[in-house]
């Protein structure tokens, strides 16, 4: 009877795994159930929560070239054409920029989202409940998600064992199937409600952020005005910029410099 003791372990393995899995979810919507009330998102944070510090860069470039205090060529060079910033994120680019006024746009954004501010304003969206903490929780239902995989591949390859076992057993090798077939079930279940519950994963926006995105997007969608493209920006990345010159200038942003 080797083949019940392979049983109990598909089920300690399913059992395990898909507790681990409800665990998180249960923590995830805690912690979403009162988050986000009354809070209307800047686009600083719209950008932090849609593609994290380089975004909020992003935003910040674009806003200050459509004001013209900011020139980007489209050949990847930014400008300062006023030097004085408005708020902490301006003057995070203009202190990257540099003191000769210029510079290649991949630095300046590499350099302004690894600054004081940007870090300030993710630890803010942290502790309001819009942004998960760090790469540890970012990826806790994920993980859960794929303990529950193998945990369904390590299910399947019990039985193949216990199905081929050479020793005699009394019972009929169908019934152990089906016996296995019940800890398998299981997970494949956990996995489908994961899936429609909890997907997809943001690597930034805790779910309460991401119904806060969705609801700036809406209502940029719905209006045309400066500000409503700049959230476009914001939440969609440097994809959404109309301008035929802006846009071909931070294709740019992602090359280093030559020397």
């Amino acid at each position: 009877m080797f083949w019940v003791l392979l049983l109990l372990l598909a089920w300690a393995v399913a059992g395990t795994a898909c507790t681990r899995l409800c665990l998180a979810a249960v923590r995830t919507a805690a912690v979403d159930a009162d988050a986000g009330h009354g809070h209307d998102l800047t686009l600083y944070e719209a950008a932090f929560l849609s593609g994290g510090p380089a975004r909020v860069a992003d935003v910040t470039l674009v806003s200050m070239a459509r004001q013209r205090r900011l020139l980007l060529a489209h050949t990847g060079w930014a400008t300062v054409v006023d030097p004085w910033g408005r708020d902490e994120m301006e003057r995070s680019v203009i202190v990257a920029i540099g003191p000769e006024g210029q510079s290649r746009i991949a630095p300046v954004r590499s350099a302004a989202a690894d600054t004081d501010a940007v870090r300030s304003l993710g630890e803010e969206l942290v502790r309001a409940g819009l942004a998960v903490p760090d790469a540890a929780a970012r990826t806790t239902v994920a993980s859960g998600v794929r303990q529950v995989r193998a945990a369904a591949l390590a299910i399947l390859g019990l039985a193949v064992v216990a199905l081929t076992l050479p020793a005699p057993t009394e019972m009929p090798r169908d019934l152990v199937a089906v016996w296995f077939a019940l800890p398998l079930t299981l997970t494949l279940s956990c996995l489908a409600i994961a899936r429609v519950e909890v997907h997809p994963y943001s690597r930034w926006a805790s779910p309460a952020g991401q119904r806060l995105l969705g609801t700036l997007h809406r209502r940029a969608n719905r209006a045309a005005d400066d500000h409503s493209r700049l959230a476009s920006v914001a939440v969609r990345g440097i994809r959404a910029i109309g301008e035929p010159e802006l846009r071909a200038a931070f294709a740019h942003r992602d090359q280093l410099p030559r020397e």
